[in-house]
C-alpha cells in the first residue's frame, strides 16, 4: 500500500510536481461503489441528505476533517488553528486558517483564501437556502488576509470554532465556478451542482441524478501517487439487500454503503465469501419526527412551512408523548439491527459526555400510559377503536423512505398505535427522492408533507453544537429558502435558542456536556423528536479492497484516495 505524502514543509513542491511523475497514480484500475440511496446532486449545500454528502466528499474537500477515530485532522491546511499556536484569538472571537501552499483545483487553477470566503458567502446568502447553514452559526464576517490566509470573525466568543469549512458537511467550493450561483439562483446552476470542480482525489466525468456517477482521478491532486484507482463508478438505486449481495455474494461491487438490513440477512450474505461487513457506532439515530405545523394540502406552501398554522393534533404534547410511549424500542432493535443497534432515548447518543441519562424511561413500552394520555387529551375511542375528538378521527400520515427495515418498523408502529386508538396511514418514498434536494418535489423530508416521518440523522465530528443549532427559530425549510433548512419540525423556543447561544460561548467540556444534554432533553422531553434506535453504521467492502477505514464521524469515503486493490 502506498502512503499519503504528508502535507508539511515540502507540500508545495509535491503538489506542483508534473503529472508525468505520477506513474503509479491509478494503478489499481477501476473501483465500483454502490449507494442504494442514489445521490441527486453533488453540491452538499443544496441537500441535507447523507448520500449527497458522501458522494460529494470524493470531489469537494474541507480545510479540516475528522478521521476514523473522531480526531480533527488538517486536510487543506498544515495545522489546526488553536489558541496555543495563534490560530484562534485569545478572546475566541476569530479563527485564522492558513491554506497549504501549492494546492490546485482539478481544473489546474490555485486554491486561494478567496474561495474559502466565497464558500461562506454562498451558504450564508440571505436570499438562498443552504442545507448546511448550521455550520456557519455566529459568523460576523470572513476576511481574506492574503492569498492563503483567511480569518473567520464571530459575533460571540467561540471556544469550539470548528464549524465552518470543517468536515464533509462544509467543504470549499470554487468561486470561479459558483460566483453566478448565489442566493435564489443556486439551484439553477446545474452544471456546477452536478460536476463541481474540487480539490479531492477524483473529478466527475458524468453525472446522472438518482442513477450513476462516473469519476476519474484528479490529474491535479496534491499527491502525484494518489489516488490508487484511475476511475470510479458510484452506482445508485436498488435497495440495501441488493447492494449487500453485490459486494459480499456476487463480487460485482467493491463497496456498499449503509446496509440497513436485519442482522441475520447480513450474516447470511457474508457467507458468500466475496466481502465483509464493517460497522461502528457514532451519532446516527433512527427517529420519528413530529410535524408541529398543519400539513394540509388545502393550505398554501408558505403557511404549511411556518408556525402560522399549528398542527391540529400534534400541537398537543400529550398526543406526541402517547405516540412515543406506545413504541417497543427493544423489539425494533431486535428485528432491525441486532448487535448493530441499541434502544435510543436521545438524539445525541455519543460521545458519552454529551449523552443524557434523563430519558431512559422511554425504553419500556407503556401502552396503558399512552392510552391515559390520549384520554386526558380528550380523544375518545370510537366504534372501530380509533379515537375521535370534536368529530375528528385520530389519524396520522406516517411517511419514511423505502427500505425493508423501515417498512418493518412502520408496520409494527402502526400496530402499536392502533392498540392505543391511533390510525396510521403508511407511506414510503424512494430514498433518492425523499433525501434529495429538489425544491420542486413534494416528497422531500424537508417539506414534510405528512404528520410524522421517520429516518436517521447524525452530525459530523464529536461536538454537537452545530447539530443542535438546527432547531433554532428561523431555520425552517420554506419556499424562500428553496425548501432547504434542518428545522423540519418547525420547532421554535426562545429558551432553547438562548441555551444554544450559551453553548456556543462555553469552553469547559463538562459545561458543554451539561448544556448539550439540556438541549437534547428539551427536544426529546417535548417529543418534538422521538428517538428509536442508536444505529451502528454497517457498510461492506470486497475482500480485494484495501485501505478502507470506516468513519462514522465524517464521510465514509474520507480516505478513498488511499484505497487500493489487493493483488
Amino acid at each position: 500500500m502506498k502512503r499519503r505524502i504528508a502535507l508539511m514543509g515540502a507540500a508545495a513542491a509535491v503538489a506542483l510536481m508534473p503529472l508525468a511523475a505520477s506513474a503509479d497514480r491509478g494503478d489499481s484500475g477501476h473501483l465500483n461503489l454502490i449507494y442504494w440511496q442514489a445521490p441527486s446532486i453533488m453540491n452538499v449545500y443544496l441537500s441535507g441528505g447523507t448520500k449527497e454528502q458522501e458522494a460529494s466528499s470524493i470531489v469537494l474537500e474541507p480545510l479540516a476533517r475528522y478521521d476514523a477515530e473522531g480526531v480533527l485532522t488538517p486536510w487543506l491546511v498544515d495545522e489546526i488553528p488553536t489558541v496555543e499556536n495563534g490560530g484562534v484569538s485569545e478572546d475566541l472571537m476569530s479563527i485564522t486558517w492558513r491554506i497549504t501552499p501549492g494546492l490546485l483545483w482539478s481544473d489546474g487553477t490555485p486554491l486561494t483564501s478567496a474561495d474559502v470566503a466565497f464558500t461562506a458567502e454562498y451558504c450564508m446568502h440571505p436570499e438562498g437556502g443552504c442545507a448546511q447553514l448550521r455550520n456557519f452559526n455566529d459568523i460576523e464576517s470572513v476576511e481574506v488576509v492574503d492569498d492563503l490566509t483567511v480569518t473567520v470573525h464571530f459575533t460571540v466568543p467561540k471556544p469550539v470554532p470548528y464549524g465552518p469549512f470543517v468536515s464533509a458537511a462544509s467543504p470549499i467550493i470554487q468561486r470561479a465556478q459558483f460566483e453566478n450561483c448565489l442566493g435564489a439562483r443556486a439551484p439553477e446552476c446545474t452544471e456546477a451542482n452536478f460536476s463541481p470542480i474540487g480539490t479531492g482525489p477524483f473529478r466527475v466525468t458524468d453525472f446522472r441524478p438518482n442513477d450513476v456517477i462516473q469519476l476519474e482521478a484528479n490529474p491535479n491532486f496534491r499527491d502525484p501517487m494518489l489516488p490508487n484507482f484511475a476511475t470510479v463508478t458510484l452506482k445508485g438505486g436498488g435497495d440495501a439487500a441488493s447492494a449487500g449481495r453485490a459486494v459480499m455474494e456476487t463480487g460485482e461491487m467493491d463497496y456498499a454503503w449503509n446496509l440497513q438490513l436485519a442482522p441475520d440477512v447480513i450474516a447470511t450474505m457474508a457467507q458468500g465469501g466475496q466481502g465483509v461487513p464493517v460497522s461502528a457506532f457514532g451519532t446516527l439515530v433512527e427517529r420519528i419526527e413530529m410535524n408541529l405545523t398543519d400539513p394540509s394540502p388545502s393550505l398554501a406552501p408558505e403557511i404549511r412551512s411556518t408556525r402560522e398554522a399549528p398542527h391540529p393534533i400534534l400541537s398537543d404534547i400529550r398526543v406526541r408523548e402517547a405516540l412515543s410511549r406506545a413504541i417497543d424500542r427493544e423489539l425494533l432493535v431486535e428485528i432491525g439491527y441486532g448487535t448493530a443497534g441499541r434502544p435510543a432515548c436521545n438524539i445525541v447518543p455519543n460521545p458519552p459526555v454529551f449523552a443524557s441519562e434523563a430519558n431512559d424511561n422511554c425504553i419500556p413500552q407503556d401502552l396503558d400510559r399512552a392510552r391515559a394520555l390520549l384520554d386526558e387529551a380528550g380523544w375518545v375511542p370510537g366504534p372501530d377503536g380509533i379515537r375521535v375528538k370534536d368529530g375528528v378521527r385520530l389519524v396520522m400520515d406516517y411517511q419514511s423512505s423505502t427500505n425493508a427495515v423501515r417498512q418493518d418498523f412502520q408496520a409494527l408502529i402502526q400496530q402499536w398505535w392502533r392498540e392505543i386508538g391511533v390510525e396510521a396511514n403508511l407511506r414510503n418514498v424512494n430514498a433518492s427522492v425523499f433525501f434529495g434536494g429538489d425544491p420542486g418535489s413534494p416528497d422531500t423530508f424537508q417539506k414534510f408533507y405528512a404528520d410524522v416521518e421517520m429516518y436517521a440523522n447524525n452530525f459530523t465530528g464529536t461536538d454537537p453544537e452545530s447539530y443542535l443549532g438546527a432547531w433554532r427559530c428561523g431555520l425552517e425549510p420554506r419556499p424562500s429558502t428553496q425548501w432547504q433548512g434542518e428545522n423540519i419540525n418547525r420547532f421554535c423556543d426562545p429558551e432553547y435558542d438562548a441555551l444554544h447561544h450559551e453553548l456556543a460561548q462555553t469552553a469547559a467540556i463538562e459545561d458543554r456536556g451539561r448544556i448539550a444534554r439540556e438541549l437534547n432533553d428539551i427536544l426529546v422531553q417535548n417529543f418534538v423528536v422521538v428517538p428509536l434506535v442508536d444505529r451502528g453504521r454497517v457498510d461492506a467492502h470486497a475482500n480485494s479492497l484495501g485501505g478502507v477505514q470506516l468513519n462514522v464521524w465524517d464521510s465514509g469515503l474520507w480516505n478513498i484516495a488511499d484505497w487500493y486493490r489487493i493483488q
